[in-house]
């Protein structure tokens, strides 16, 4: 009996969490390394996941799941700042006509559905761990995996091993990118978004969007039978001049100024530990995302704002994609891993980048601007397999 090849993941968020899943059910050994103790299941508000996103959840077996877990619905809503609806669009069933075209959930459920389906896999995992690259060659990897900054079951000693691959989905401050040599860092966009869960009104059934008022944008998505997320987008400021007590307050002033909904989601951001607030960034490695047995996914290799709501979706999805082709019968060299890479980047760029352009025309006040004709567009293509 051949003895498997062997795979160091780095990262237990969606991107590493799901190839764990599918390299292991090939039958590949699997170690994942995650910096976060808690294997970050109690962070964030809100996710917003579209087809493309639940088409490879249903790969990794946890659609269920995620459909019990989650809200269910085909379109969006744009809205004038008083809460007028100007404009309804049907969804496009980007993971095809048998899931639905969005599902909102909350994020840490979300999370914790991932783990579990990790665990279930019987791939080795050390929680509060980091992992330095040593050395390599045309075969394999050296690693280091010692404690990470806030301890947990990666506390005991450091231990060094080679494995047949290292995958860096460590997210968009990738420390295995830059030990690469790949010098590519997230740039912000120059806006910024205020997050927070809270209860669903009765009748809000989808999302919608206001462009204009006192935040660029404003918007929410049901995530469960009784729960939202709201969100506001303004213009980015320094993070050390918003005091973490005044979070709720800030976000507060924004949100008030909007009609519909936003009342009665406004009398609930009250707490400002529960109020997140974030920089929108970019970041697109071009040419390869692999130096020798060393490869990016997810966001260590690209991170678009959420103004698609396709951050997720493209990590899943190369996730599925490097899986596919790690299992199938081609060596692990070169030619493989630059496939990997010109699948993806067809796919990913004009995501990117649309992201970003639906974000500047606000920041240019552009009036005019076709947003639902660039959703549309770029929705479009998602619906073909990656």
């Amino acid at each position: 009996m051949s003895t498997p090849r062997t795979v160091l993941v780095i990262g237990g968020g969606a991107a590493g969490s799901a190839v764990t899943v599918l390299l292991r059910r090939a039958g590949l050994a699997v170690d994942l390394v995650e910096a976060r103790s808690d294997w970050n299941a109690t962070a964030g508000s809100g996710i917003t996941l579209q087809g493309n996103a639940l088409r490879v959840l249903r790969e990794l077996g946890v659609w269920d799941e995620v459909e019990a877990s989650g809200f269910g619905f085909g379109s969006v809503g744009i809205t004038a700042p008083d809460g007028t609806v100007l404009h309804v669009q049907e969804d496009l069933r980007t993971g095809g006509d048998e899931l639905p075209a969005t599902v909102g959930m909350q994020r840490p459920r979300l999370q914790r559905i991932l783990i579990g389906a990790v665990r279930a896999s019987g791939a080795s995992v050390r929680l509060g761990a980091t992992a330095e690259i040593l050395d390599q060659d045309a075969d394999g990897v050296c690693v280091r995996i010692g404690a990470g900054p806030d301890g947990g079951s990666g506390a005991r000693e450091d231990t060094e091993r080679r494995y047949d691959l290292v995958i860096a989905a460590d997210g968009l401050g990738s420390t295995t990118r830059a030990a690469i040599g790949i010098a590519d860092r997230p740039e912000p966009t120059g806006m910024a978004i205020w997050r927070i869960a809270a209860p669903r009104p009765a009748g809000l059934t989808r999302t919608d969007l206001a462009y204009g008022g006192p935040a660029y944008i404003a918007g929410y998505c049901p995530t469960g039978d009784s729960t939202l997320y709201a969100y506001v987008v303004e213009a980015n400021r320094d993070r050390a001049s918003i005091p973490a007590g005044s979070h709720a307050d800030e976000m507060r002033r924004l949100a008030r100024s909007y009609g519909g909904f936003w009342p009665e989601i406004t009398e609930h951001i009250t707490d400002p530990a529960q109020v997140n607030y974030t920089w929108f960034e970019r970041l697109l490695v071009e040419g390869s995302w692999h130096r020798g047995r060393v490869v990016l996914i997810g966001d260590a290799a690209h991170c678009c704002p959420p103004t698609l709501a396709q951050g997720a979706a493209l990590s899943l999805e190369d996730a599925w994609v490097l899986a596919q082709l790690l299992t199938g019968a081609d060596p692990w060299d070169d030619t493989l891993f630059q496939a990997y890479y010109e699948r993806r980047i067809a796919r990913v760029r004009p995501v990117v980048e649309a992201s970003v352009q639906l974000g500047q025309w606000q920041l240019d006040g552009v009036r005019d601007a076709d947003v639902p004709g660039l959703m549309a567009r770029t929705m479009t293509m998602l619906r073909e397999l990656p």
